[in-house]
């Protein structure tokens, strides 16, 4: 119950730290609700959402991170049902941006572009194969090796360390969604290579 009560009101928080640029969490002593985030590493983590991210991927993370405890549902697509880890992906990117992607954690991929590892920012796509086929899972990079994703039957949408050897073993690549006016800059760009 305080969860369900707590994600709704994470989200002005991070926006808040990623307004301000010599961000001060508050004291662990100030009130429960302080007491509770830093007993749950939030305010480090808000921290860190407020040194990466610009723009919209700033506002996509933040809004991604508003769902962490959302449980696992096989075809959820809302925070009301339940995501999996496309649906998730595809609810933040059109509540967040506008753009609706694909259903299918594949489908995703082959909608988007190809980046390397290297070249990962947050709001990125990254993808593992978690099913012995390709694209199999999606998740949302947030930065630090870092990534945001609804993970399993029985599991919660959670961030998680892409360094783990789990994640290491099945990583597929990664992708940068453009959106509409991205794909006319990339066009143009294209035409004056020619």
């Amino acid at each position: 119950m305080l969860r369900r009560l707590l994600v709704p009101l994470l989200i002005p928080l991070l926006a808040l730290a990623l307004a301000l640029p010599a961000w001060a969490a508050p004291s662990a002593a100030d009130d429960e609700m302080g007491r509770f985030m830093a007993d749950k590493g939030l305010l480090e983590r808000i921290g860190q959402v407020g040194a990466t991210v610009r723009d919209h991927t700033a506002e996509l993370v933040v809004h991604a991170m508003g769902f962490l405890g959302v449980p696992y549902r096989r075809g959820g697509d809302s925070a009301a049902t339940g995501f999996d880890c496309s649906g998730f992906v595809r609810a933040i990117y059109e509540q967040t941006v506008g753009l609706v992607l694909p259903r299918q954690a594949n489908e995703q991929a082959a909608a988007t572009e190809v980046i390397d590892r290297q070249d990962l920012q947050p709001g990125d796509l990254v993808f593992f194969n978690t099913m012995r086929r390709a694209f199999s899972h999606v998740g949302i990079y947030v930065g630090d090796g870092k990534f945001i994703h609804a993970p399993k039957p029985g599991a919660e949408v959670r961030v998680e360390d892409m360094g783990g050897s789990y994640w290491r073993r099945r990583f597929d690549g990664a992708r940068r969604v453009i959106g509409a006016g991205d794909r006319a800059a990339a066009a143009d760009a294209a035409l004056e290579r020619r």
